[in-house]
């Protein structure tokens, strides 16, 4: 500060014809000191012997405090005089509240800014599990609170966080570092000055703890203490983020030139000298000021290379460096102030002979310069450009610590934008080059998802697979994404396949039911063959060989039909299958009931007097077979017409695969045409058990009755095995069914007949059908 000031008061173009005076006062670290040395400004240099706000100094601009709970309890005092301040080192968020602190400024980033700079590094790395440590202060309860608001938006976790005591507690010291030996994160922010964190990192190293990654904030991630060789085994690999270096040039030629001789007043300069050459300087009187205990020295001893007047890593003396020249700047433009364009009422200008801190601030908050190449200018809030270098702890030659660059953090870029890392040059804790994995879980790979542990952070979970039908081609994801409709989950639950489109093939059990029913249908054919072959004997005339024909040229219909239901649906199909199938079988059972009525009027007729077989004739046998046809017909018309049957895929008996099926379009004209073919069979079945009994040695009512026992038994089974029955096999049970009854009549109806006829032709005769042969 000394030093920019005097830079300033030789410059002839900066505030020419003005010198800057100043007073420096020390707040020792603390809210009362800070609080005692802002008074003694105000009031004069004589503390003790002035009244407190007796009256005040012509004092415009306030520089410091370091500590941000120092800087509060200045800046409070300072707002009812409006005097503001600039402070080099506090960074707490807290001070941009311009309602609370409206004379408030600082030329080093707000830890906001710092806490956007350790989020981002953190997602960098993929430290999902971080511990953190903070002084007990605003700095370390704001640092804190921003963290967690950060935190919440990217998915990190703060396994815990412990408070150091301004006060040393050793207790709580080692409460601490037990925290941070059970826990199972291994990364840890520290946000704490150098003086607080000592004593801790101290108990640190004598625990002989190690493996952790250390974050550090700006307040101690320089911090010359730390620099010894017996830090790094424990603290190497140190990594946060620091305010940005400057160049001061001419510094150290300056600080060359300093000596008790030349500063005898100066108690700082002579606690210098002693703890450089371990000496005391000899007052007037032959007693040293500081360190009797020590030799005498002459106060000419030269400065040689030692930290002192190491300037080649400026910091903080940098900060305190923009902020005099941002008060010489702003003073400059003051003083430069064309009357009629001022920034005050009426446009007027402050007068430089009569200044008010109120006006000062007006220019602060506008000033903007350049300086060692870096723009300096103050926001709405008062805060400076948001800027850090990435300082990473590795070891020197010596075996010291070295604080190296490997990357920056710039605020004013675009989101995304503003962290640069040089990973290759980073040096990690262990003095490992591979980043340290610090996660409470690992992260969950694709085909599964997170399920969060209860009572534990989002961080701390379990991988639970994707359900059915759910897929995750991400790692780390809470939700597993559904697939479309048509599509199901792999295996492994990453990616989204078609689903197995399922209807009755060709395939094994289409195979057999494609066989028998081509076996069925020949067979038919065969004995209709043997009918007509032997149509003239006594066999087939007796059992009316035109119906019987009729029957045998349904059943093949009814058989091969069958083979409409085999194959992938179509819209033909689908409306084929249903009314062939319905239309045939009403047919079929038709020309049934037309013989079981021919049967029973047969024997009713030899009664005397009965002529009931002239209404029962081949044209009346063919009106009743006609009329009972057409009535399906024309359910079966009304049905295409109305709601015909569709193809359907259906994805909701089973979600992994497509069933294709055939809609009936309308349930209730599916059920009547059903409806109908079972009145039809139940009017057979009662007609022939009434003519069970008749007499005759050839009887057919009996077969008759066996044949539709069998199709109504077929038939009422078929409906809750139609109902329940999954996928394809409803298609296969239908066919089963038609098969079933199909051969269920013919076998019934036709087999005893031609056994006699192929076999037994010494029975196909007249007497024996009439049951007049001689035994």
């Amino acid at each position: 500060m000394r030093f920019a000031v005097e830079e300033i008061n030789q410059n002839r173009n900066l505030l020419p014809n003005f010198t800057l005076g100043y007073e420096i006062y020390d707040s020792c670290a603390t809210h009362v000191g800070g609080q005692r040395a802002i008074l003694a400004a105000l009031n004069g240099p004589e503390e003790a012997q002035s009244a407190m706000c007796s009256g005040t100094a012509p004092l415009l601009v306030v520089i410091g405090d370091s500590g941000s709970s120092q800087s509060i309890v200045v800046s409070g005092t300072l707002q009812p005089f409006r005097i503001p301040m600039i402070s080099y080192f506090s960074t707490c968020s807290c001070l941009s509240d311009r309602k609370k602190y409206p004379t408030f400024f600082r030329v080093i980033p707000s830890d906001d800014y710092q806490v956007k700079a350790i989020t981002r590094l953190l997602l960098q790395f993929g430290w999902k599990w971080v511990g953190m440590i903070a002084e007990d202060d605003d700095y370390g309860r704001y640092a804190l609170q921003g963290l967690l608001r950060e935190f919440r938006n990217i998915g990190v976790c703060l396994a815990y966080y412990e408070m150091i005591p301004k006060v040393y507690n050793q207790r709580r010291i080692h409460e601490i570092l037990r925290v941070m030996k059970q826990s199972t994160a291994k990364v840890v922010i520290a946000f704490a000055g150098e003086g607080e964190l000592y004593p801790l990192l101290k108990e640190y190293m004598d625990q002989n703890i190690t493996g952790i990654q250390w974050i550090a904030s700006e307040a101690w991630v320089t911090a010359s203490i730390f620099t010894g060789s017996h830090f790094y085994p424990f603290l190497g690999g140190t990594i946060g983020f620091s305010v940005r270096q400057g160049k001061i040039p001419g510094l150290k030629d300056y600080l060359l030139t300093v000596n008790p001789l030349r500063h005898p007043k100066n108690a700082l300069v002579q606690e210098l000298w002693g703890v450089l050459y371990g000496c005391f300087l000899q007052t007037p009187n032959g007693t040293s000021q500081n360190f009797p205990q020590l030799p005498a020295c002459t106060g000419q001893e030269p400065l040689l290379d030692t930290v002192y007047v190491d300037t080649s890593n400026l910091r903080l003396s940098y900060c305190v460096y923009k902020a005099v020249y941002a008060i010489a700047y702003s003073l400059h433009n003051l003083i430069s102030c064309e009357p009629g364009k001022g920034p005050f009422q009426n446009s007027s200008c402050a007068d430089p002979a009569n200044l008010y801190p109120w006006q000062m601030q007006q220019y602060l908050q506008e000033v903007s310069f350049i300086i060692s190449g870096e723009e300096v200018n103050f926001d709405e809030k008062g805060d400076s450009v948001p800027s850090y270098d990435l300082i990473n702890w590795q070891r020197d030659t010596s075996g010291k610590i070295q604080f190296i660059n490997v990357g920056m953090f710039d605020g004013a870029k675009d989101a995304g934008k503003e962290l640069f890392i040089k990973e290759d040059a980073i040096v990690w804790t262990g003095n490992k080059s591979q980043v340290l994995v610090s996660v409470c879980s690992d992260s969950c790979t694709p085909g599964s998802r997170k399920a969060v542990r209860r009572g534990e952070p989002l961080c701390c979970f379990d991988c639970v697979p994707c359900d059915d039908g759910k897929i995750s081609n991400q790692t780390g994801v809470f939700h597993c994404t559904p697939c479309p409709e048509d599509y199901w989950s792999n295996t492994a639950r990453t990616e989204c396949i078609p689903k197995a489109v399922e209807f009755l093939t060709h395939d094994a059990m289409g195979l057999t039911l494609t066989v028998i029913s081509v076996v069925g249908a020949c067979l038919t054919a065969a004995i209709l063959l043997v009918f007509i072959r032997h149509r003239n004997t006594p066999i087939v005339r007796v059992n009316n060989s035109e119906l019987s024909f009729f029957i045998l040229l349904s059943l093949i219909l009814c058989f091969l039909c069958a083979l409409l239901f085999i194959g992938e649906p179509t819209v033909w199909s689908c409306m084929l299958r249903h009314t062939a199938f319905s239309i045939t079988f009403s047919l079929c059972i038709s020309c049934i009931l037309g013989k079981t009525l021919v049967v029973l009027a047969a024997f009713t007729a030899t009664r005397p007097g009965n002529n009931i077989m002239k209404w029962l004739g081949p044209k009346q046998q063919r009106v009743i077979i006609f009329a009972c046809t057409l009535v399906q017909v024309l359910i079966c018309s009304v049905w295409l017409i109305a709601a015909p049957p569709f193809p359907f895929k259906n994805t909701q008996y089973s979600r992994s695969k497509i069933i294709l099926e055939c809609s009936v379009g309308s349930d209730w004209a599916f059920w009547s045409v059903l409806g109908y073919i079972g009145l039809l069979a139940c009017l057979c079945f009662v007609l022939a058990f009434l003519a069970r009994k008749l007499p005759g040695n050839f009887n057919e009512a009996k077969y008759i009755t066996f044949s539709i026992l069998i199709f109504c038994a077929v038939w009422l089974a078929f409906i809750p095995a139609y109902v329940s029955s999954p996928g394809k096999f409803t298609v296969a049970v239908e066919i089963f069914a038609i098969l079933a009854s199909s051969f269920g009549l013919l076998l019934c109806l036709f087999a005893p007949k031609c056994y006699i006829i192929l076999l037994k032709p010494q029975k196909n005769t007249k007497q024996h059908i009439m049951g007049k042969v001689v035994k």
